[in-house]
Formats: C-alpha cells, structure tokens, sequence
C-alpha cells in the first residue's frame, strides 16, 4: 500500500511539473488585437520604417531634444520599450556609452529580427535586443536605470502587469519616461479618438498606482504629443 501511494504521489509531481497550466493574467485586457500587425510574421519592415522615422513623424522631428531630456549619464542602462524599427537606437547608444547598455524591448518578431540586424550593421555594441510578451518587458529585474516607452503605452494590453513588469526592472531611484499623444475629444483626430484608449491624466494615473512617482511634464517641443517623467 505505501509503495502504491508513494508511485501515485510521484506521478501526480511529475505530471503537475511537465503539464503546467497557462499561466493567466492577472488584469483584464484593456483592449485585445492592438498588435495583431506588429504580431503577424508576414509584417513588412522598410513599411514601417517607412512610416516611423520619417520627419512629419513628430517624435522622429524631435528626436534629439527627447533624447536630451532623458539626461542619461555614460554607463547608464536604458530600455526602450517598444522601440519599433529603431528610431532611438544610436543615439541611445552614443549616449550611455560603452560602459552602458541599450535594451530595446519589442513585441514583433520581425521588428525583433531588424533590431538585431541594425545594431549589427551600425555597429552598436552595447544594444542587446529584448523580445516581450503582452504581460512583460522580459527585462530582468533592476537591471536598467531609465524606461523610455514612445507612443506605445497606449499599445499595452496588460498596462498594470507590463507596469509591475517595469517597476522590477528599475533599480531603485530609476526614472520613467511617458511620450504618447494628447487625446482631447472636440480637437484630436477621430481616428486617435478611436485609437488611443484614454487621455494623459488616465496614464499618468494608472503609471502612479504601480508604484512610480510624477516628477514633470517636460517640453521638448511636442504638440501632437507630451513627455511625462517619473521615478521609480
């Protein structure tokens, strides 16, 4: 009778290990099929590029002032998360030096794949690519010193988890940095009325009840859009 019960319990640890349920999130998706595209292995890069680092892009217009303002010191670490086709890739890179690194965190695999091609064809040795899900950076914790999410928060399906995600990542003291469009109904577009799910108070609210605390709104010299700083 042991000799069964102790066979049975093994067996029941051995099935419970290699079967493991999914793990569920622990919010609800505040909107589903936002990156269907970015998801889709069939998603044409150079389109893209095409559309994002273009100079009628207004964070790509005021690149250098955006990036001036995160202050990033030589050594830093830095996360863009989000980073797309890599607008901010080498003046990240320039700007924490040899000493630091760049994380680049995407959703998209063939913006993954163009990532890594990038930092290899320009040279970008302290870039190491990251690849995350919808309910995480798939940064280690407190590994950077700065996040920068550009026009993508509003992409987050899971924004309390993927903020809990972010908050690990930052070492203590660490700074967040929000740019995302302004959302005002009667003068934004309906198009981003209908994209962008809520205004700036609602993300600055909802980045605040992870844990962050707001410093300042800082002009850079966007209209379409705003840049909010926070410290972990």
């Amino acid at each position: 009778m042991h000799v069964s019960l102790k066979r049975i319990l093994f067996t029941a640890i051995a099935l419970s290990s290699c079967c493991a349920l999914p793990t569920v999130p622990p919010e609800e998706a505040v909107r589903t099929g936002l990156n269907d595209r970015f998801l889709d292995e069939s998603l044409v890069v150079d389109d893209w590029v095409a559309r994002f680092e273009v100079e009628s892009r207004e964070v790509a217009l005021q690149r250098d002032a955006i990036v001036a303002a995160l202050e990033l010191n030589d050594g830093e670490n830095v996360a863009d998360v989000g980073a797309g086709t890599g607008l901010f890739l080498k003046p990240f890179s320039r700007a924490v030096g040899a000493g630091g690194r760049v994380f680049p965190v995407e959703i998209s695999p063939r913006f993954v794949d163009h990532l890594r091609q990038r930092s290899q064809d320009e040279s970008l040795g302290n870039v190491q690519v990251t690849h995350c899900s919808e309910t995480d950076s798939g940064l280690q914790a407190e590994t950077v010193d700065a996040v920068f999410i550009c026009d993508t928060y509003h992409h987050f399906t899971y924004p309390m988890t993927t903020l809990s995600s972010l908050h690990r990542a930052i070492r203590s003291g660490g700074r967040l940095y929000l740019v995302d469009f302004e959302r005002i109904p009667g003068v934004s577009s309906e198009w981003l009325l209908g994209h962008v799910r809520a205004d700036k108070a609602t993300f600055r609210a909802e980045i605040e009840a992870a844990g962050f605390t707001f410093e300042e709104e800082l002009e850079v010299g966007l209209e379409e859009n705003y840049m909010l700083r926070f410290r972990r």
